[in-house]
């Protein structure tokens, strides 16, 4: 019975390490997919077909190619509902970005916004039923 337990234990952590990993490739990606604009911002304030101009869209397209590939890998590991939900954060690495690269003020509505994202991001992210975890049952 103890051997039992220890095993449904054991199961039970190594799957939770999974589904961390799994979330945490996930927002990598989304930082890159977010790294993405601010180049994008950068190529725009170019002038067309310059050289900055096309090193700056050279970024974007690189860090949209890394994106698009490692999406399809996540999307196969977990449900594309929890996927979606944290796309989301990609508006607040908006905030950070726009404050870190381009002087823009974080005012408060902005810095509750972010923080409602996050909050509902977790909420629905831990809900069994948008993990897969009451599927697998």
């Amino acid at each position: 019975m103890n051997q039992k337990k220890n095993a449904d234990e054991t199961g039970i952590v190594t799957e939770t390490w999974a589904g961390f990993r799994r979330i945490l490739a996930l927002n990598l990606l989304l930082l890159i997919y977010s790294v993405s604009n601010v180049f994008s911002k950068l190529a725009a304030g170019e002038a067309f077909m310059s050289i900055p101009f096309c090193l700056y869209y050279g970024a974007v397209l690189l860090l949209l190619a890394v994106y698009a590939l490692g999406w399809q890998q996540i999307i196969k590991r977990m449900p594309l509902t929890t996927a979606f939900a944290n796309k989301a954060v990609t508006v607040v690495w908006g905030i950070v970005w726009g404050w870190l690269f381009f002087g823009e003020k974080i005012s408060w509505g902005k810095g509750i916004g972010a923080l409602m994202i996050m909050s509902g991001i977790i909420l629905f992210s831990t809900d069994k039923v948008s993990t897969g975890e009451e599927a697998q049952r």
